[in-house]
């Protein structure tokens, strides 16, 4: 545990110190955020405010994360088990998927602001993007073995990782996980729209899967007999390394908030929100908690289904159901400033991950006890 702390706070101060550097330099590199005129108006004073923010939160949390396996390495065996040497497929999988995700973010984003405009790539090009990047991933994460003999993403899947029932084949877990990539990162993407609004969400389900990376790695089916009085154990892989990324992340998440707080200081952009969402979905394959997601996630599905109840509607009826969507912009003209929303919003997506993490606990009790 002192290494997740540890990186943590490491990726929490280096996020504090490059954050503001990396607005001054993105502002006289004329990298300000393109802003929809067709939005909300009260958002038009923000143009010109620097973005790509989530190139930071990737390098200082991947530093942070690399930093935690050097102090791993130097803990003595006797205060800790089975803890990683080295990054392992886990660590490889969670990386690699927000590394490249937050790639494509990042070709959006710089597109945006070569055209002066908020179009960006295709929305066709992000997701065969989010894609490819998810089934090299994906296949990597569902083949390899390596020495341990057990693969990141298992062959089944699950509600809280016991319960495991439906068997699919190694492909169907590659196939389902680019489709929870692309769910999850445009369901991210699409809450990025008010100041602090995702990168608080996000630091509440980090923040949830360290703890569900931890609890499984105290009750891990890898430990050593005689280290833990267990009636149950979780059969999942390097789960201290879903632990070490989420709080790496979580800890960057802090200290990007700081400077990304209404009124923003620099935007995270889609480098941000597209990684953010896609290491998201990694960790719920990690942890064996792939149908938790979309109540841990409430908030995103919650966006996302008023994105897509919106069109439906308009194509359908020529009507629309919200003001604007997503969501957060409906509230925005009905008269909430943004403040509000935001808190508001951060309350309704505490709730989502009480939720999900109350099913986690309540399943393992039912299990051990």
């Amino acid at each position: 545990m002192r290494a997740v702390i540890l990186a943590a706070f490491a990726a929490f101060a280096l996020t504090m110190v490059l954050t503001p550097w990396a607005a001054k330099a993105f502002r006289r590199l004329k990298a300000g955020q393109p802003i929809r005129t067709d939005g909300p108006q009260t958002h038009l004073t923000k143009s010109g405010t620097p973005t790509m923010g989530g190139v930071v939160i990737i390098v200082t949390a991947i530093l942070a994360f690399l930093l935690g396996h050097v102090v791993l390495m130097a803990l003595p065996d006797a205060n800790t088990f089975e803890r990683p040497r080295g990054i392992t497929a886990t660590g490889a999988v969670l990386v690699g998927i927000f590394a490249l995700a937050g790639f494509v973010g990042f070709l959006d984003d710089w597109l945006k602001i070569r055209k002066k405009n908020s179009g960006g790539i295709s929305g066709r090009a992000k997701i065969a993007g989010l894609s490819l990047s998810a089934a090299g991933v994906g296949a990597f994460g569902a083949y390899y073995t390596g020495s341990v003999g057990q693969t990141v993403f298992s062959p089944y899947l699950s509600f809280t990782q016991d319960i495991t029932w439906l068997p699919v084949t190694k492909i169907g877990i590659v196939v389902l996980f680019v489709f929870i990539v692309n769910a999850a990162g445009n369901g991210a993407n699409l809450t990025d729209g008010l100041d602090g609004l995702l990168t608080g969400t996000s630091i509440m389900v980090f923040s949830a899967y360290l703890v569900v990376g931890f609890w499984q790695y105290r009750h891990w089916c890898g430990s050593p007999d005689g280290v833990l009085n267990q009636s149950y154990c979780y059969d999942v892989r390097d789960p201290l390394e879903v632990a070490l990324v989420a709080g790496a992340v979580a800890g960057a998440l802090f200290g990007f908030l700081w400077w990304n707080t209404s009124p923003a200081t620099i935007f995270m952009g889609d480098s941000g929100s597209l990684a953010l969402g896609a290491l998201i979905a990694g960790m719920a394959f990690a942890t064996k908690t792939i149908f938790l997601l979309p109540i841990i996630g409430a908030l995103f599905v919650i966006e996302t289904m008023s994105r897509i109840i919106q069109f439906t509607s308009f194509r359908l009826t020529g009507r629309r159901v919200f003001r604007m969507a997503p969501i957060h912009h409906h509230f925005e003209l009905a008269g909430w400033s943004e403040v509000n929303v935001v808190v508001r919003f951060w309350i309704i997506a505490g709730i989502g991950i009480a939720m999900g993490l109350g099913f986690f606990f309540a399943d393992f009790l039912r299990v051990a006890g």
